[in-house]
């Protein structure tokens, strides 16, 4: 375990061990400034000698390894869980204004004055940047790092068929640099027949591209990538077709090469200024063979960072990013009815009329016929202050720790995450007989 330190002037030294923070501290010669990693900081000068440092970044969707090594040891190291739901997010803000708006007869229209500016990204692709800039910025502030490598991909998508691209031949997508579609549909299926019963025993057998939605009505017979797989000629069949035939109706889920998209994307903007280098996962993969390491996110970032023979660290510190405020001054709660079917209470949006657009083609089913009496109405609520605690803060109530999922009774009572023993979805207590624990927001450590 290391205790990580910067001077008084906030410029981050190399870490010292539990004991000697201790006596710092005791002596009133530092004071900590962060929980997570553990930080203090000086109160009197020091000379400010530093080693190099290497920071690696295991970079991806959903979990980021990180890892910083000197010449003897590697002085952090762990997996950062990073925030799902953004798109979700965005549609139900988007839920809200258009309800809100729609009240408002007075408002003048301002769907013609809105512009993307240059280097635009959709929010939830740019909430994954973002938080790659702030993890790779928070240990920057924690450690002297000299270097950071970042591994973009686990390989360059493009440059298998372009070995000469560049620069902003990166940004054209994953399509750009193949000579035709028919190329790139067989290289994303792999050269294979996609058929998962397919019969075909030749050694090379003859591939085909097949247009997926040629059953539908009307017809969808473009040559979008969505609606294109390779199959071999054994399978792809005229009888095959016909509406008993495995093709009528197939619509199998295809593989994208979205997240390699995605990440080629980040490496171009983590790497347009010249501050990081970038690696792929291949020459990860062969260097962790070498030192015979498992794969993870963490021991991926150890190797990107140039770890070799250093020593590692005991415990990893596994953290990971919580929402810290909801933004969203009303809710909507839908009203509740009892199903003549079943029995069952659903929401008035499962028991729609089904009514979509004033084409009644496109409507679908009228489920309103199955209501039958009204279990709870519907309401607004809308949050007039802000309340003491949020969601995934922890605090003491009855001698326990408990997490938060959230608050009621205009803040007066909690909603407890109980324990995995119970069988109550939540445990509610007063506001008066809580005690704060733990706030967690942003990027904070894992709770075990």
């Amino acid at each position: 375990m290391k205790v990580y330190v910067i001077n008084r002037k906030g410029r981050p030294l190399m870490p010292t061990t539990p004991r000697k923070a201790r006596l710092l501290l005791k002596s009133g010669k530092a004071k900590i400034v962060r929980r997570t990693p553990f930080s203090i900081q000086l109160i009197y000068g020091s000379s400010g000698y530093t080693q190099p440092v290497n920071l690696g970044i295991d970079a991806g969707y959903e979990n980021i390894g990180f890892s910083a090594v000197n010449e003897n040891r590697e002085l952090i190291g762990g997996e950062l869980k990073m925030l799902k739901g953004i798109s979700e997010r965005i549609t139900e803000r988007r839920k809200y204004r258009r309800t809100r708006r729609n009240r408002l007869r007075h408002r003048k229209p301002r769907f013609s004055n809105r512009r993307i500016e240059k280097g635009w990204l959709a929010p939830s692709i740019q909430h994954k940047l973002d938080t790659h800039h702030r993890l790779i910025q928070k240990i920057c502030r924690t450690l002297p790092v000299r270097t950071v490598t970042i591994e973009v991909a686990a390989l360059d998508i493009q440059k298998i068929k372009n070995p000469t691209i560049v620069g902003e031949q990166y940004q054209y997508g994953e399509q750009y640099g193949f000579d035709n579609l028919r190329e790139y549909i067989l290289h994303r299926d792999g050269h294979k027949c996609q058929n998962p019963n397919c019969n075909n025993k030749t050694d090379k057998p003859i591939l085909q591209v097949h247009h997926l939605g040629f059953w539908k009505n009307p017809p969808d017979r473009t040559d979008r990538p969505a609606n294109l797989i390779t199959l071999c000629t054994k399978c792809h069949t005229p009888k095959n077709h016909q509406k008993k035939g495995f093709l009528f109706g197939w619509q199998p889920k295809l593989k994208s090469f979205k997240g390699e998209t995605f990440m080629t994307m980040v490496r171009w903007r983590l790497t347009e200024q010249g501050r990081y280098e970038s690696t792929f996962g291949y020459i990860t993969k062969g260097k962790r063979r070498e030192l015979e390491i498992e794969k993870s996110h963490h021991n991926d970032a150890f190797v990107i960072a140039g770890g070799t023979t250093q020593t590692r660290v005991v415990k990893p510190l596994m953290l990971e990013q919580i929402r810290r405020n909801k933004r969203s001054l009303e809710q909507f709660y839908d009203a509740k009815y009892r199903d003549i079917r079943d029995g069952e209470i659903r929401s008035g949006g499962e028991l729609s009329s089904g009514r979509r657009t004033r084409n009644t083609n496109l409507n679908g089913e009228n489920l309103r016929q199955h209501r039958a009496h009204k279990v709870s109405t519907g309401r607004r609520a809308i949050k007039r202050k802000r309340y003491p605690y949020k969601q995934r803060d922890l605090v003491l109530f009855e001698g326990k720790a408990y997490e938060v999922i959230g608050m009621q009774n205009l803040g007066t009572r909690l909603s407890l995450k109980p324990d995995t023993n119970s069988k109550t979805k939540y445990k509610t207590a007063a506001l008066s007989k809580v005690k704060p624990l733990k706030r967690r927001g942003g990027i904070c450590e894992q709770q075990t």
